[in-house]
């Protein structure tokens, strides 16, 4: 599992990005690679096991999102939500939850917190963070929850929910990678 003061993986997220179209599917594949993503940057990163599941949609991603601005005013770049799902699975869920699009063309999908594909669970294998959850809930292999902030490529901060990854565990432990533990984490700096 990587630690506090790792560089991240460098990776090659396949993303859809927004082209000047005027058919029902303006976007087109983009790679977007991890320098490209964090370099130069603080960001806060939270990654979770999947989209449209129910802790991630009620309580984790909209977290996020709504505490935005104030993570930006505390010395944030970005804020991005990872999970080991598909470009068009991840934009359906981002407009399920209500997330403002943002339609300029070479966007990442969202005005504010913006969803980073790992199709094929790449970053979150280089991050350490892989788990398999196939006999309890069929997932297959996922992304543990964790969140992090990630200052030009390296990890400045990083919370764990229950402090391990486990597999196939019966429990989707919820404690300490939401948006006000990450505000306090901030605001503490």
């Amino acid at each position: 599992m990587i630690a506090e003061g790792d560089s991240i993986p460098e990776v090659t997220f396949v993303t859809r990005t927004r082209i000047a179209s005027t058919d029902d599917n303006p976007f087109d594949w983009k790679d977007r690679t991890t320098k490209e993503l964090f370099g130069g940057k603080r960001i806060v990163l939270f990654s979770l096991p999947g989209a449209f599941t129910p802790t991630c949609s009620t309580t984790h991603l909209p977290g996020y999102d709504k505490n935005f601005e104030k993570m930006k005013a505390l010395g944030v770049d970005d804020v991005y939500c990872l999970s080991v799902n598909d470009a068009f699975v991840m934009r359906q869920w981002g407009l399920s939850q209500g997330l403002e699009e943002d339609k300029t063309e070479g966007s990442l999908g969202f005005t504010k917190t913006k969803l980073l594909p790992d199709g094929a669970c790449a970053f979150t294998r280089g991050m350490g963070m892989s788990s398999v959850w196939d006999t309890n809930r069929g997932f297959g292999e996922r992304s543990w929850r964790y969140s992090a902030v990630i200052n030009d490529g390296k990890v400045e901060k990083l919370f764990v929910e229950g402090g391990a990854i486990v597999q196939n565990g019966e429990d989707d432990p919820f404690e300490v990678t939401d948006a006000d533990t990450m505000l306090g984490y901030l605001g503490s700096k």
